[in-house]
C-alpha cells in the first residue's frame, strides 16, 4: 500500500527536535557568566509572553528549559586570587614558541574566538592550578606549556 494512503500526517517525516544538551559536571560560572545566563533566561521568558506560532513556541520552550536549568544549577566559582590559574583568570602562556592568552570561564560564556575557554576544555584542565613559571603538559601532545602571566578578570 502506498505511503500516501496510510499516513495521516507529515509529522512522522519531520526532523526530530532534541533537547539542548547540558554540559556534564558542575555548572561553575564567573560572575560575568552568571549575569549572561540570567540575561538570556530573562529575555526568553519575556518572549514567551508574546503571541507565537506553534513551532516558534515549541522552539522557545526548548530554549527556556535549557536556560532555566542553567540558571538554577549555576554556581559562582570562588574569586581567584591570581596566584594560580583558576576559573575567572586570564592566563598567558607559551606553547610551541607561540604566546597566547586565554580566559578560563564557565561553559555558557565560553567563546574561543574571543579567547574565552570553558574550564572543562583540555587546555584549561591542563592549566588549572598552575603558577607563573610552571610548565604543564597538554595531554596527548607531549609538548610543554609555560605559564608566563596570570591576571584576575
Amino acid at each position: 500500500m502506498s505511503v500516501a494512503f496510510r499516513r495521516e500526517s507529515d509529522e512522522e517525516h519531520l526532523e526530530p527536535k532534541f533537547e539542548l544538551p547540558m554540559p556534564p559536571g558542575p555548572n561553575l560560572v564567573t560572575e560575568r557568566g552568571y549575569a549572561l545566563i540570567e540575561a538570556r533566561h530573562d529575555a526568553i521568558e519575556a518572549q514567551l509572553g508574546a503571541e507565537l506560532g506553534e513551532e516558534e513556541r515549541k522552539a522557545l520552550l526548548r530554549d527556556a528549559r535549557y536556560w532555566r536549568n542553567r540558571l538554577a544549577s549555576a554556581q559562582i566559582a570562588a574569586a581567584p586570587k591570581g596566584d594560580m590559574v583558576a576559573i575567572g583568570t586570564r592566563v598567558t602562556f607559551v606553547r610551541a614558541g607561540e604566546t597566547r592568552a586565554m580566559e578560563i570561564v564557565g561553559h555558557d560564556e565560553a567563546d574561543p574566538a574571543a579567547d574565552r575557554i570553558a574550564f572543562s576544555a583540555p587546555l584549561a584542565r591542563a592549566l588549572l592550578g598552575a603558577e607563573v613559571g610552571e610548565e604543564v603538559e597538554l595531554p596527548g601532545s607531549g609538548k610543554a606549556i609555560t605559564v608566563i602571566a596570570i591576571e584576575v578578570r
